[in-house]
């Protein structure tokens, strides 16, 4: 029987120097669409994704960076006959996602980030904002505590037992206190530039709404997943506004994880630098195949296991 199979994106974080370099190296697709990023951003994609250095770190790179990466894989990817029939991607791997759909073209995705990253690292000025994981709570027993603090809010369901709040540094920092009161088993600051995903970013999701009224929208040929309501998009005369709104909602990432498994997915394949997703998918539902691609070998790997297990008839 032939199976259902989603392509899901990594967001910020998952960011690492060398990422990508081997499809560069080897895929003219991969190649042409690192350049083409280049020429379009006026920044040396490859160098920033390749080389170490200070800027990947930056939301204002890292963004266009990442997406530049895992759509240069999806085109490898592609290309060797394995094909998507959703898409999803947390946060900024959205962006990917839309794109796999059909919904946006590669250039339009990657300059479109690029600016989001701009208005999302100058948004709260830094030292105000920031993140945390919790680790070991629901999302019930974490709202609890958060909706009797001004200033914190959730920010990612990401899987059973860990949550990640976002917000004014000190009301972050105190919402940590009280969850690990609660029982919470670990409370990690996150590395981030800014409180993503917060009521804190409203403008900041005002501002890319204008321009995305600049970018076409095309009609999707397979669904994604939005971030915001953690349901299939169809049309996507809907992208723009559920994309502005993004910036400052809850990624809603475990119901729509499983909103995809209602529907029959039952494979999963990571497609970017890391394996965070392929990590959340495993404590969400542990019967679902999951698999990742980062690496050319990984690819190849993924591939011929899936072409061995019967997966597409055109993979």
């Amino acid at each position: 029987m032939s199976k259902k199979i989603a392509f899901i994106y990594p967001g910020q974080g998952a960011q690492k120097p060398g990422m990508g370099k081997e499809f560069y190296e080897r895929d003219d697709d991969a190649r042409q669409l690192y350049d083409s990023a280049s020429k379009l951003l006026a920044l040396d994609m490859a160098d920033l994704c390749f080389t170490p250095n200070r800027y990947l770190d930056l939301t204002e790179y890292t963004q266009a960076a990442m997406v530049t990466t895992s759509l240069a894989m999806t085109a490898a990817v592609v290309k060797r006959g394995l094909k998507a029939d959703v898409a999803a991607g947390l946060s900024l791997g959205e962006y990917c996602a839309i794109v796999t759909a059909g919904g946006m073209s590669a250039g339009q995705a990657i300059s479109t980030v690029r600016k989001r990253g701009i208005l999302m690292q100058e948004a709260v000025p830094a030292g105000i904002g920031t993140m945390a994981a919790v680790i070991g709570l629901d999302a019930q027993a974490v709202t609890a505590v958060t909706e009797l603090i001004e200033g914190v809010s959730v920010a990612n369901y990401n899987c059973p037992g860990q949550i990640v709040i976002t917000g004014l540094t000190g009301a972050v920092e105190e919402a940590g206190r009280r969850l690990m009161q609660a029982e919470a088993r670990q409370v990690v600051m996150l590395k981030v530039s800014g409180p993503f995903h917060s009521p804190l970013l409203a403008e900041a999701g005002t501002r890319l709404e204008e321009v995305l009224a600049s970018v076409p929208v095309t009609p999707l040929a397979i669904p994604y997943v939005s971030n915001v309501t953690g349901a299939y998009v169809t049309d996507s005369s809907l992208t723009k506004a559920l994309l502005a709104a993004q910036v400052s909602a809850p990624v809603r990432w475990q119901q729509g994880v499983e909103a995809m498994i209602r529907d029959g997915v039952d494979t999963m394949v990571e497609i970017g630098p890391g394996k965070t997703l392929t990590g959340f998918l495993r404590k969400i539902n542990n019967e679902i195949k999951a698999y990742n691609i980062a690496t050319w070998e990984d690819m190849e790997r993924v591939i011929k296991e899936l072409q061995n297990k019967g997966g597409h008839d055109d993979c």
